[in-house]
């Protein structure tokens, strides 16, 4: 008998509040999906602010004034919704005090992780990091904690580190991103037939994910 894997890619950035609802609302999605222990989930490289000097981070609050035009009181307000939303979905955001920077090393691990199907656990864990327990994820010390503790060979993460290893990859998964037209993540493929924008319920994403499952049967 044929044996049908689905597959879910997912475009995310680390540092992306609406990432981690996303993940969090197709998470629970895939917990009621019939199928899911045959739907393969891949993380997919998209860096919301590429051009951020390595080494180098900056208040979220002062990012978010310039980049959205409004005052720094209008952004601190913007994130206290922003963890009101998280918390109804059972999250624990601190944006307070948040800072932004290069993520193009967190997504290179990524990438390692992929290698020894680590993603997910690397993802949840640096998303846990940054929006909860406000660690940093731009730091090589850091990431490599953060990496190991998701299951990582150390070694791996260090030869990574020192290197530009999968870096390559990382372009190669944005310019996916922009032939399918995407302007913003979290974006969510299934099977390259169907797209999902943005952090979407979780009842629209099983629909999405039902709909592919009954046509790749057919």
């Amino acid at each position: 008998m044929l044996t049908i894997t689905m597959e879910v890619e997912i475009w995310a950035d680390v540092v992306c509040p609406w990432c981690y609802l996303g993940k969090r609302h197709f998470e629970q999605a895939l917990d009621s999906f019939e199928h899911k222990d045959k739907v393969q989930v891949v993380y997919r490289s998209f860096e919301l602010d590429p051009a951020a000097p390595a080494g180098v981070t900056t208040p979220t609050v002062e990012m978010l004034a310039q980049k959205y035009r409004m005052s720094p009181e209008q952004a601190r307000q913007a994130q206290r919704q922003m963890e009101e939303r998280a918390s109804a979905d059972g999250l624990t955001f601190r944006m307070e005090g948040l800072r932004s920077g290069n993520t193009r090393d967190a997504h290179r691990l990524l990438h390692l992780a992929k290698t020894s199907d680590h993603q997910v656990e690397l993802m949840e864990r640096l998303q846990r990091a940054y929006f909860t327990e406000q660690d940093s994820i731009f730091d090589h010390d850091s990431l490599t904690r953060l990496a190991v503790e998701a299951g990582l060979d150390p070694a791996e993460v260090a030869d990574v580190l020192g290197s530009d290893r999968y870096g390559d990859h990382v372009d190669t998964d944005q310019a996916m991103a922009r032939s399918l037209g995407a302007t913003g993540v979290p974006l969510f493929v299934v099977d390259r037939r169907y797209g999902i924008s943005g952090a979407q319920p979780a009842e629209t994403i099983t629909g999405v994910l039902e709909r592919a499952w009954a046509e790749a049967g057919t």
